[in-house]
């Protein structure tokens, strides 16, 4: 297990950047704690995989230094930082029977034969495949083939760190619970530092304790799924996190209050004059439709998911959503909506702005 420090850290695949937009990956500077499970969060291309790829050693990174525990790996070999990598698709030995995959790790650092029978018992039990030990790996559905990544993945006990490369791709989506579900039971039981990169909000936020969001190749928050939820650092966070994700409507903000053509919402902070692009961001979870409080919206439709209702609505020419309880009726004389004033966040230039207290 190990602290991984980022220093100064940033990749370009150009020859000769000119400037930022170069660059894949852009300055980051970020401890990760000895131990802790984060999943690395964003949309297609903003430098997940480039991320996790300078961590393993892959790929050496233009700038900056990566440290293990405060020792400097950034030109180490993958094979001299004792880390476990499971890439999106199945790499496996298809000469070798699920035993022999699984085992494989262990007998070619040596360990007791006693101690990797047991290893690879436990493992094949926790990725449901005691029946097939037996069974060489060719001839295996891609799903099967990728458990057995995941558990020669787990399978060390002594690695600095469990690197996951979207391993849940070619699962079904029952087993796709059940292994999240075990990957936080084997983080628990050992403590291991793990790094889980994931397009899936719901893999994310289940998986991690810390979710790190990356964006255009840099990192917009780290924080726990509360922290991502309640207070998105930047609108991209809101927009992504969330289903719906958070209403982003123009602004213009006086002391505690934000005009929206013209009329006024209760913030609770107040703010000096901003400049730039100005936004309120709020939850679908935080604003209420109501007959007549509020400021005016016209519903356009109602879908019920089970659990709740989602109001598709039009606020001011902008589209919003609203959250309504299952058992909350909604009627057609319900043409206003008002937001909880606490949790109204106030964006400039899509960074989140810390108020004052009112």
């Amino acid at each position: 297990m190990a602290k991984i420090t980022l220093d100064n850290l940033a990749h370009s695949y150009l020859p000769n950047p000119g400037g930022e937009d170069d660059f894949a990956l852009k300055e980051l500077n970020h401890d990760w704690v000895d131990g802790e499970a984060y999943a690395l969060l964003g949309s297609s291309g903003c430098g997940k995989s480039t991320l996790l790829n300078i961590i393993s050693g892959l790929l050496q990174p233009s700038q900056g230094r990566i440290l293990f525990d405060d020792k400097d790996v950034t030109h180490a070999p993958t094979a001299e930082r004792n880390i476990a990598q499971v890439f999106q698709f199945p790499v496996v030995y298809d000469t070798m029977t699920v035993r022999e995959n699984l085992a494989f790790p262990l007998k070619n650092r040596g360990e007791d034969a006693a101690y990797v029978a047991s290893r690879v018992q436990q493992i094949a039990q926790m990725i449901g495949m005691e029946g097939t030990l037996d069974r060489k790996a060719r001839g295996l559905t891609a799903d099967a083939k990728q458990k057995i990544s995941l558990g020669r993945g787990m399978v060390r006990e002594d690695v600095n760190a469990l690197l996951f490369d979207e391993p849940l791709t070619v699962i079904d989506p029952h087993m796709k619970w059940e292994l999240r579900t075990q990957l936080k039971s084997l983080h628990h039981e050992f403590g291991h530092t793990m790094i889980y990169v994931t397009h899936d909000q719901t893999e994310a936020l289940t998986f991690a304790d810390k979710v790190v969001v990356m964006y255009d190749g840099r990192v917009v928050q780290i924080g726990t799924p509360q922290e991502l939820f309640e207070r998105p650092e930047h609108t991209f966070v809101g927009y992504f996190i969330g289903s719906p994700g958070m209403n982003v409507i123009p602004a213009k903000i006086e002391g505690n209050q934000a005009y929206v053509n013209g009329t006024s919402i209760q913030l609770g902070s107040g703010y000096k004059p901003l400049s730039g692009k100005v936004e309120i961001g709020v939850r679908p979870e935080f604003a209420r439709l109501t007959r007549d409080e509020g400021l005016p919206v016209k519903v356009r439709r109602i879908e019920d998911v089970g659990r709740h209702k989602i109001v598709r609505a039009e606020f001011f020419g902008h589209d919003i959503n609203i959250i309504a309880d299952e058992g909350e009726a909604v009627s057609a004389d319900m043409t206003h909506v008002t937001f909880d004033a606490g949790h109204v966040n106030v964006y400039a230039d899509d960074w989140l702005v810390n108020g004052e207290a009112a």
